[in-house]
């Protein structure tokens, strides 16, 4: 049976866009290349040819956009057709900023003093390929629609980013050291942050890819968020728990402390009971995280004091909080005073832990 003209002008155009996505997408590795090889052999002349190189590229990217919405006006979409034109426009503005990306690297390469080392030129190198397969590998997923390649690939990212990571601690000790002028240093330090962009744009488009294809929407990751309490036998089970409560499915939430007692109160036990939390299987942890596992969460907060008397430096992708609680009861308190304490310090951890979810991950939070 003859395949209706409508549909063969769909798929027509459909086929089109592909190509325009994977020639643009061709033009923009040549251009990361380009970039990276000027960098390493300082050829300035090559860096200069690189940026204006991207003015064709931006052209075409032009292109992609009009096409997209012609593709939308002429045909309709709907279903699968849609979700892949709502695909290719957000991941046309992906390769434009990695395209971006290379005309950055490439004029700082242009403002550098003095050729890279050979110890810096091999990371860069390293962090490069990585970056770049990755990129080649999220294209071919999607000029294919492979969404299992897509998948595979993202698992990249993590990697990359732990990379990253390291090179930038390293290329700070250097720094320190006066192994670079502070103007190169910079330079190389903006060139590792695109680099690492380019991983992020290449798992932005396995995203776009999967939806495309099986139309399954992009998993909000749970925010990791870790609680300081000096002795963590009331603030931080109090805040662990309400956090657990609330929005279970929206992060994984931890507490720790400097010198963490022996067992959570018991009377904070049993009033937070009362209020329908339980605390009887919290144990007192000790602050004692590496710099690496420290990373791992988004959100440190401090609940009594300041997050500096925990770690010198919040970690790059992080963000530190100091919350101001009310002051817990003394010793000498009645019950009434304590349950009294323990109200109003549940009553400000619900209000905080719900305005620092609602933040992160929205009304819709869980």
């Amino acid at each position: 049976m003859n395949q209706p003209i409508y549909e063969k002008r769909l798929q027509r155009d459909y086929r089109k866009i592909i190509k325009m996505v994977a020639a643009v997408s061709t033009d923009i590795e040549k251009s990361l290349k380009n970039s990276l090889h000027a960098l390493l052999n300082r050829d300035t002349d090559l860096a200069y040819q690189t940026i204006l190189g991207d003015n064709p590229i931006n052209r075409q990217i032009s292109e992609i956009d009009k096409k997209c919405h012609y593709f939308v006006a002429r045909h309709l979409p709907s279903a699968g057709h849609l979700r892949f034109i709502s695909s290719v426009l957000r991941i046309n503005i992906g390769l434009e900023r990695i395209g971006d990306y290379a005309v950055t690297i490439s004029r700082e390469t242009a403002q550098l003093s003095k050729p890279i080392n050979s110890t810096i030129r091999r990371e860069l190198e390293y962090m490069a390929r990585d970056s770049f397969q990755m990129f080649n590998q999220a294209l071919k997923a999607f000029t294919e629609q492979n969404a299992d390649l897509a998948k595979g690939t993202m698992a990249f990212a993590d990697n990359i980013d732990h990379t990253f990571s390291i090179i930038f601690s390293e290329l700070v000790q250097k720094g320190e050291k006066d192994v670079f002028s502070v103007q190169d240093l910079f330079s190389i330090l903006v060139v590792l942050n695109q680099l690492e962009r380019i991983s992020d744009q290449a798992k932005n488009i396995c995203e776009e890819t999967v939806f495309s294809v099986t139309g399954q929407m992009k998993k909000k990751r749970p925010v990791k968020v870790l609680f300081l309490d000096k002795t963590n036998d009331l603030c931080g089970p109090m805040a662990t728990q309400i956090a657990r409560k609330a929005f279970p499915e929206s992060g994984i939430y931890q507490s720790a402390g400097s010198c963490p007692a022996e067992q959570v109160r018991p009377d904070v036990i049993e009033f937070m009971d009362q209020n329908g939390y339980n605390l009887s299987s919290e144990v007192p942890d000790e602050f004692q995280l590496t710099d690496e596992e420290l990373s791992e969460y988004e959100v440190i907060v401090c609940l009594r004091g300041d997050y500096s008397e925990y770690v010198s430096q919040i970690p790059f992708h992080s963000v530190g909080l100091n919350w101001k609680l009310p002051e817990p009861p003394d010793e000498n308190a009645s019950e009434d005073e304590r349950k009294e304490s323990y109200t109003r310090i549940l009553k400000h951890l619900v209000e905080q832990i719900n305005t620092l979810m609602t933040t992160m991950r929205g009304e819709e939070a869980s």
